[in-house]
């Protein structure tokens, strides 16, 4: 794989300029989701359990889009050279995607999700403690993702690119676990 770099001057997308506009857009974006749910919050439409649940898919969105891509940034990176400009490129690529996409995505989901759990739900229903146990495995998908990126990031010792094609299968699994869990609820 080839990572292409500008020479010439032009701004490219490692620079930190071009990381400090990438988290003040998230932030943004993140402030917007809390000013919607807030005023949803306030207004109290009759159908705001519908507009948390759709704000919900969209952070499960994000934050799944993120755990099915960085395996793949991994695998390709695990064949850089360490101190590499292509290693160095995949390190910024994946600390961005962590703490820009994947981290918030991840909190929301879990807020929004336990909020319908317990006003929807009432935190009842096994396929609802089932679901909630998929999640919790996600999280820890999650969580050794954010392990590896800080492995990644000091050049420290690293997995196989066969690993990384296997762990990308985890999120795709639990993933389907938990849709047909909470649109069959078969128990």
């Amino acid at each position: 794989m080839r990572i292409s770099q500008s020479d010439e001057g032009g701004s490219r997308q490692t620079d930190a300029p071009a990381g400090r506009k990438s988290r003040v857009r998230a932030f943004m974006a993140l402030c917007v989701l809390i000013a919607i749910v807030g005023g949803l919050i306030v207004w109290q439409p009759e159908d705001l359990a519908l507009w948390i649940k759709a704000l919900h898919i969209v952070a499960v969105i994000s934050w799944m889009a993120g755990l099915l891509y960085m395996p793949r940034l991994f695998i390709y990176h695990t064949d850089a050279e360490p101190g590499s400009p292509t290693s160095e490129t995949f390190k910024v690529m994946e600390q961005r995607l962590l703490t820009v996409i994947m981290r918030p995505a991840m909190m929301i989901t879990w807020a929004l999700g336990l909020y319908l759990a317990w006003s929807v739900y009432g935190f009842q229903g096994g396929w609802l403690h089932t679901k909630i146990l998929a999640v919790i495995l996600l999280t820890g998908v999650h969580l050794h993702y954010a392990d590896a990126v800080r492995r990644f990031s000091q050049d420290g010792t690293r997995r196989t690119a066969r690993y990384w094609r296997l762990m990308n299968e985890v999120p795709t699994v639990l993933m389907i676990v938990i849709v047909i869990l909470v649109v069959v609820k078969p128990f």
